[in-house]
């Protein structure tokens, strides 16, 4: 029997987004991209509020009538429902591993590489400075962290580093120079690597445009 395909509604420049995009290719599940074009409010409007999000953010999935938000949990859903235990241990230590870095997204990533990017990208008002710091202290854990494993939850890849690879990935388009990271570099090269890997879009925006 055919999988139906998962609506994703997203846009194009989101990392958030682009987290489950990357899930859904690495496993394989056909799915169709709806654009909520963010610039224009589609994400704010009362329909979208009432039947997609009530928090009024992309992404959202459709699984044949489950209609779930939160890239971070659309993760774990997808890794439970399609994964076949390849991207979510099923122990309890490799699930708090995992748990630790998707926490770690949602603040420090979001706080650092996320907010600086959407200063450049989106014309966002938020404290660069601030954002930067915060980018490079976290690249600093990240850079210990994958010294003394592959991946960020151990030495499989897993939700985890999906969850982080975009905004790290796109970290120059924030001013955050990936330079003196190394390892972090190679991490990037290793999720790349995998089969099924799709790219975000990249702007001419931050270090790289320099």
């Amino acid at each position: 029997m055919t999988q139906p395909a998962i609506k994703l509604y997203g846009f194009p420049l989101s990392g958030h987004s682009h987290r489950v995009e990357l899930m859904l290719s690495l496993l394989g599940l056909p799915n169709e991209f709806i654009l909520v074009d963010l610039k224009q409010g589609a994400h704010k409007t009362p329909e979208f509020i009432a039947n997609l999000n009530r928090f009024g953010q992309v992404p959202v999935i459709d699984d044949g009538g489950t209609v779930l938000a939160d890239s971070n949990a659309i993760l774990v859903y997808l890794a439970s429902t399609y994964g076949k235990g390849q991207w979510l241990p099923s122990e309890p230590i490799g699930q708090a591993r995992v748990q630790r870095w998707l926490s770690a997204a949602a603040g420090q990533l979001h706080a650092g590489p996320a907010t600086a990017r959407l200063a450049t990208v989106f014309g966002a008002e938020v404290d660069t400075v601030s954002a930067i710091n915060r980018a490079y202290a976290l690249l600093n854990v990240m850079e210990q962290q994958l010294g003394e494993s592959r991946f960020l939850a151990g030495d499989q890849p897993s939700i985890a580093d999906i969850a982080f690879y975009t905004y790290v990935a796109h970290a120059p388009e924030g001013n955050v120079s990936l330079s003196d990271y190394p390892e972090v570099r190679a991490w990037l090269a290793s999720i790349e690597a995998l089969p099924g890997f799709v790219a975000m879009p990249r702007t001419a925006v931050g270090l790289q445009s320099q």
